[in-house]
């Protein structure tokens, strides 16, 4: 057994913290999940995502620093040559970093950068093509799927089977594990795509949920003050067709998704305990961010939007063997940006640059500890900036009218609705502080749906001001990183400069010497003073 354990890491994307049993939710998607909580492993009920969306969730989480320290906030601005990550910086502690290509992390235009994260990549598309849905629910321009993301159920083989992009890569990490290196720990990260839309899936998971425990989503005709953006996505994903059965059957569908989800996790636990790794495995199982699923009246998500079916995401921690642990639900809230600083902490590897996580270490071995106050979120853009593929213009770089994203693109494209805002959640209250000033304040005890904005409340003046001035404190704390990798204010011509009056030219290579091991100047200067000017 490794003297430092693996680091292994489950990551669904765009999966509720609300699909999960032990959270609440009655459908049974999540059977091998909630038995871990249960039994091994710490589940944080309260853990925020960084960015309501794909790569800047994932620079967040992967560096322990905020989307807005490095701009890291689009999702076409990934980490670059001068930025490391968790996986680079276990490399180079000496483990085996093996990833699915499924990581949406590292500039991709940037020769060998993504080979300097890791030691083994799987790219995958090895495969057929696997089977599309039994029934094309989507129809023409104007139906009221064209933009939904519904799908429904997905074909199988004669052997009722489905092989898709997630089984190949979860049948690639398996032969790794099977394969690892005995001399080294291992780094596992396994991105898959289910549960994110289109929402699909195969049988038996498409029939796996009862329709008629799913719970009931929440309606945008009771909301008051909600975020423009939503409006505007409504709007043209024109879906208001939809009854309560058609949301109810895409809400199934997704945890249906869910449900395929843990049960390959727990074929990737049964791998490696059957490889005799589990217990020296240190596994983490979380989502880089949530999904509307009809909740507001909208599908898919939003990129500056913060409602718990956003932000809210599982997270669950199983340490080694051997260490400490408090099974079970913690409510305490926590970040992301932790998971950078907890998986540093058990592979017992310093991080090479600033980071703001908190590792949760402490609260695996006892869930009574909170470590935050608040939680923090961030999205949207300026009107100069573009997010992902918004056409500000008709030019040939914007979405097809005829992508299932365009909807949420075109409605991106608007600079009010697409404002840059930061979420601030303690646990009673969320704060979300707009460019545009189009706040939002809820009252989370009374109103966990996030129907009621009571920005304009004077009942809540007072602690809208409180959770503003956080805000403001945390913007300041966070704004920014010093490098750990200082520079010099003087070259060596500078430093040589400044003493080469009293350094007798017969000794300028030993001067230039300590000038190049680094002496500082002051010290340099003494040092030349007391060397050469000495009087006999």
């Amino acid at each position: 057994m490794n003297s430092r354990p693996n680091i292994i890491i489950f990551n669904p994307d765009q999966m509720r913290a609300d699909s999960l049993g032990h959270l609440g939710n009655p459908t049974g998607a999540t059977p091998f999940i909630d038995q871990l909580s249960r039994d091994e492993a710490v589940s944080f009920e309260n853990a925020f995502c960084q960015n309501p969306v794909c790569v800047p969730s994932r620079c967040s989480f992967t560096t322990g620093q905020y989307p807005h320290v490095r701009g890291h906030r689009t999702m076409k601005y990934l980490l670059r040559e001068d930025e490391t990550s968790l996986f680079e910086e276990l490399k180079q502690a000496g483990y085996h970093v093996w990833m699915n290509a499924r990581n949406d992390l590292v500039a991709g235009q940037i020769p060998g950068l993504v080979d300097r994260h890791a030691s083994e990549i799987y790219y995958g598309g090895e495969t057929v093509d696997a089977l599309g849905p039994v029934e094309n629910k989507r129809g023409g321009p104007g139906s009221k799927d064209f933009y939904s993301m519904y799908q429904g159920e997905l074909k199988t083989d004669e052997n009722g089977l489905r092989y898709g992009p997630d089984d190949e890569d979860l049948d690639a990490a398996i032969r790794c594990i099977k394969n690892k290196p005995n001399d080294k720990p291992l780094c596992l990260f396994l991105g898959l795509i289910n549960p994110h839309p289109p929402y699909q899936v195969e049988e038996p998971y498409y029939s796996a949920i009862d329709r008629k425990s799913v719970p009931p989503r929440i309606r945008h005709e009771d909301t008051q003050g909600r975020p423009f953006i939503e409006e505007k996505i409504r709007e043209y994903q024109a879906i208001g067709e939809y009854t309560e059965e058609d949301w109810t059957e895409l809400r199934a569908t997704y945890l249906g998704m869910c449900r395929k989800v843990d049960d390959m996790f727990h074929k990737l636990c049964n791998a490696l305990k059957e490889a005799g790794e589990y217990d020296n495995s240190a596994i983490f199982f979380f989502s880089d961010h949530g999904d509307y699923t009809g909740d507001y009246g909208i599908s898919e998500k939003a990129q500056n939007s913060f409602p718990d079916c956003i932000v809210k995401v599982p997270l669950l921690i199983k340490p080694p063997k051997g260490e400490c642990v408090d099974p079970g639900v913690t409510s305490g809230l926590t970040e992301l940006v932790d998971f950078y600083a907890t998986a540093m902490d058990y592979a017992d590897v310093q991080p090479t640059h600033s980071h703001f996580g908190r590792s949760l270490r402490s609260v695996v071995e006892d869930r009574r500890k909170k470590i935050r106050e608040f939680a923090c979120c961030e999205g949207g853009r300026l009107p100069e900036e573009r997010h992902c593929d918004e056409f500000h213009d008709a030019g040939p770089k914007g979405t097809p009218k005829g992508n299932p994203y365009w909807a949420r693109h075109y409605a991106q494209a608007d600079n009010d609705a697409h404002d840059k805002g930061v979420m601030l959640r303690t646990e009673k209250r969320k704060y979300v502080s707009r460019v545009s000033g189009r706040d939002e304040f809820y009252d989370l005890e009374k109103d966990p749906k996030e129907l009621t904005n009571c920005m304009n409340d004077p009942a809540y003046a007072a602690e809208i001001m409180e959770h503003q001035v956080k805000l403001m404190r945390w913007m300041v704390a966070t704004a920014d990183v010093v490098p750990y990798d200082l520079d010099e204010r003087f070259s060596e011509e500078m430093s040589w400069a400044k003493v080469r009056k009293i350094v007798p030219p017969e000794h300028k290579d030993e001067i230039m010497e300590k000038i190049r091991s680094g002496m500082n100047i002051f010290v340099l200067q003494n040092y030349c003073k007391e060397r050469f000017c000495r009087s006999d």
